[in-house]
């Protein structure tokens, strides 16, 4: 399935949500240094779902931004939902890792995506740790505050570093199995809790894996394509079945393909 935008109007749109990325998340992390995060309301949603007056706040703002911007494009998004539609859709996680946004653990972000005919046309990833904004357009690279970005050249082993994402949503036992694989090739290991930002370590080369069970697609799309277009190689499903019902995501290092192939056949993936 072909995109309806032209190239125009895609630059025009990532132009407008790097813009919209950024302000939203110096708003978001001026409104964690300046409120009581005691006074955050916090709202259990589910096993491990959490929402806040931020969240909410900074969703409106995205949405207003763009939206105003371009009023045919729907919108979904992490807090008022949404669907996908016949044109383009963003697709937007206002505040990924809000855990640890709320607790204070600097490893959070704000994604945007945007799809259209089934691809992911444009991924805009705000660092909320580095105040950077990453973004790239689909066949035009990667980029971390306008300098081209890349993954790494990594081949040993025993020199990787990966990143392991778990959702209480999925068995356990997966997570495990992948974390004592890599454990026995002498990798060492990581999780922390924000996969869009995770997913940008990968395009730039910080981390040589990022593999998580179960995704959302506003949790993925974004820092999957800037992963993709940095060089990484990325699996997923389709970009459709994805925003219908999330699913799993493999990004590494190219280099190490052979390592990780072991986690297509846990995933159910193909390469």
């Amino acid at each position: 399935m072909s995109s309806a935008f032209d190239s125009a109007a895609i630059r025009a749109r990532a132009e407008v949500a790097i813009a919209v990325a950024l302000e939203t998340g110096r708003e978001a992390a001026r409104f964690r240094r300046d409120v009581n995060p005691g006074t955050l309301a916090v709202e259990n949603k589910g096993l491990q779902d959490f929402v806040t007056v931020a969240d909410r706040k900074a969703e409106q703002a995205i949405r207003d931004g763009l939206i105003s911007r371009f009023p045919d494009d729907t919108f979904m998004g992490e807090e008022s939902g949404g669907r996908s539609g016949a044109a383009g859709t963003w697709v937007v996680d206002p505040i990924d890792g809000t855990t640890n946004y709320i607790r204070g653990f600097r490893h959070w972000g704000v994604s945007i995506a945007f799809v259209a005919g089934g691809r992911i046309e444009i991924g805009v990833v705000y660092d909320g740790a580095e105040d950077k904004v990453y973004h790239a357009v689909r066949g035009d690279g990667a980029f971390k505050d306008g300098l081209a970005i890349h993954a790494a050249a990594t081949v040993e082993p025993a020199n990787a570093l990966v990143i392991l994402g778990h959702s209480r949503k999925t068995n356990f036992d997966d997570y495990l199995a992948v974390s004592r694989r890599l454990h026995e090739r002498g990798m060492d290991y990581r999780r922390t809790g924000a996969a869009a930002i995770d997913l940008v370590r990968v395009a730039e080369g910080a981390v040589d894996l990022y593999y998580e069970r179960h995704l959302n697609a506003w949790d993925m799309l974004a820092g999957a394509l800037i992963a993709k277009e940095a060089g990484a190689t990325v699996v997923m499903p389709a970009t459709d079945k994805l925003l219908a019902d999330g699913g799993p995501v493999i990004a590494h290092a190219p280099g190490l393909a052979g390592e990780f192939a072991f986690i297509l056949d846990i995933a159910g993936l193909t390469a």
